[in-house]
């Protein structure tokens, strides 16, 4: 049954129909075939979606949108360039600093590169930065957005796991952290062995007037992300105070949002947040058939006669990650393997917000390569820098990912301590 499903959904896929599209035809046909009540694929489907949580995606999605449209990530990008540009190598950190502070508005990383990316790559080539290194250090920290909170597919995956969205976005912190403080390691000293930049003097005065000039912008993740972990709001109501804050921000305090560009805008938000949760509604159905067909359970015991250990079967899985990463959407990639992969994860003894998060932070890299990953391509619209052309500059960049993705499988705590400290998990 599973099979069936697998085999349908790829060949409609090869064939480029839309990944939701595909998905529910496979189900939809799967049950047919097998003689199911078709009358279960609504009640998932409604089930899947019926949930306060999920409001917050089409709110954090709005809430990014604002910030691209209404001057919040150029202000936020000159506040970074203010603290640490001055530096050998200083705009490449500026970068990382910039996406992660965006990041933890927006959630989304093809918006942190509509936003931040052009200001990223003119900054850094005009100051003597190659630009396919620019581009593609633009390219791996726009990842950043997928793992610090309010991560959309971290809300999404959550959820769909029956795990709590608080603590999971509390999770992904020590990994975004992680992430962001290895590529700044890396950046500095490929730009102190290339020359990259140029080192200037302390300006007192500007670095006061940028950080004051980007201080209600620097503010809305700040006050976010304290009223989510403690407790004053739920992650939905933060959502909220997200689009209310950058909305104020954005039209009284910078003026650079017009009233009637709030309705396009919301639209816009809400083309992009249906995609997403279309394709939670047709895994839920995906779900099912797994659950009657014990795939779970048959995952389960395959994975625990190739390896032993918590430690091997998430390496064995990152793998698995890595390669459904590259080939499909990562939100159906989530969605699909949670029910498959994480029974099986917890058998081992791998906690459950250990095994999410590690495979956010491994569908991530898919959103940097190719064939599909959406990141790459906007990265290259952006840059002009030709996509063939740009994997090969993000190759260094790629093996610091993985690095990374190795140390969260050793070491859970990285995930875990955040968590603890940050909520009541």
């Amino acid at each position: 049954m599973s099979l069936c499903l697998l085999l349908l959904f790829i060949v409609m896929a090869v064939l480029g129909i839309p990944l939701s599209i595909s998905l529910g035809l496979s189900a939809a046909m799967t049950f047919w075939w097998f003689d199911l009540p078709l009358s279960m694929i609504s009640q998932a489907m409604s089930t899947s979606i019926n949930s306060f949580l999920l409001i917050a995606v089409p709110l954090f999605i709005l809430a990014g949108q604002i910030m691209e449209r209404g001057g919040l990530s150029e202000r936020i990008f000159d506040a970074a360039e203010a603290v640490v540009g001055r530096f050998r190598g200083g705009l490449g950190h500026v970068n990382i600093a910039s996406s992660f502070v965006f990041g933890g508005i927006s959630g989304s990383s093809v918006a942190d590169i509509a936003s931040l990316g052009p200001i990223s790559i003119r900054a850094m080539t005009s100051r003597g930065y190659p630009l396919p290194y620019s581009a593609a250090l633009t390219l791996i920290t726009a990842t950043l957005a997928t793992l610090v909170p309010p991560s959309i597919l971290i809300i999404v995956a959550a959820a769909s796991a029956g795990q709590s969205v608080g603590a999971a976005l509390a999770g992904g912190l020590g990994p975004g952290l992680l992430l962001a403080l290895t590529l700044a390691l890396y950046n500095g000293f490929i730009a102190k062995r290339h020359g990259y930049g140029s080192v200037a003097s302390f300006d007192y005065r500007h670095s006061l007037n940028s950080l004051a000039r980007a201080l209600p912008s620097i503010g809305a993740p700040v006050i976010i992300l304290t009223g989510m972990f403690s407790g004053f709001v739920t992650p939905t109501e933060g959502a909220g105070l997200a689009v209310i804050y950058t909305l104020i921000v954005a039209c009284l305090v910078h003026r650079e949002l017009g009233w009637r560009e709030i309705l396009p805008l919301i639209i816009r938000a809400g083309h992009i947040a249906g995609s997403v949760l279309l394709i939670l509604m047709v895994a839920n159905v995906a779900t099912y058939l797994f659950t009657i067909d014990l795939l779970p359970q048959k995952a389960s015991g395959w994975l625990g006669n190739i390896a032993d250990s918590p430690f091997a079967i998430l390496l064995l899985m990152g793998v698995i990650f890595l390669i459904v990463g590259m080939l499909m959407d990562i939100v159906a990639a989530a969605l699909m393997l949670i029910p498959v992969l994480m029974p099986a994860a917890t058998n081992a003894g791998v906690d459950p917000l250990h095994f999410l998060i590690f495979m956010v932070a491994s569908l991530a890299v898919g959103l940097a390569s190719p064939p599909v990953g959406t990141c790459l391509f906007a990265t290259a619209q952006v840059s002009r820098v030709p996509v063939e052309r740009l994997v090969i500059a993000a190759l260094p960049f790629y093996i610091v990912n993985l690095l990374v993705l190795v140390v969260l499988a050793a070491l859970p705590q990285v995930i875990l301590w955040p968590a603890t400290w940050l909520t009541s998990y």
